[in-house]
């Protein structure tokens, strides 16, 4: 079985009990991104430290966004 989430706009199907780590993995090398970064499912914060353990359901929108550096 699969769930189906949104990341950055990039649909996603992953396996059940997958987590948000697990989806920015997937999703990295198509959205081409790195960190630093914060991450959101659903509008909601998740630290870095929660990302392994956050699991995912489908239907879950997560964003990642990088710092704007610039004076």
């Amino acid at each position: 079985m699969t769930l189906n989430v949104t990341l950055n706009d990039l649909s996603l199907a992953l396996p059940v009990g997958s987590t948000l780590a697990d989806a920015i993995g997937a999703a990295a090398p198509q959205l081409q991104i790195a960190p630093p970064f914060a991450a959101s499912v659903n509008g909601d914060f998740v630290p870095k430290a929660r990302h392994a353990q956050h699991a995912l359901n489908t239907g879950d929108r997560i964003a990642l966004v990088q710092p704007v550096v610039g004076g």
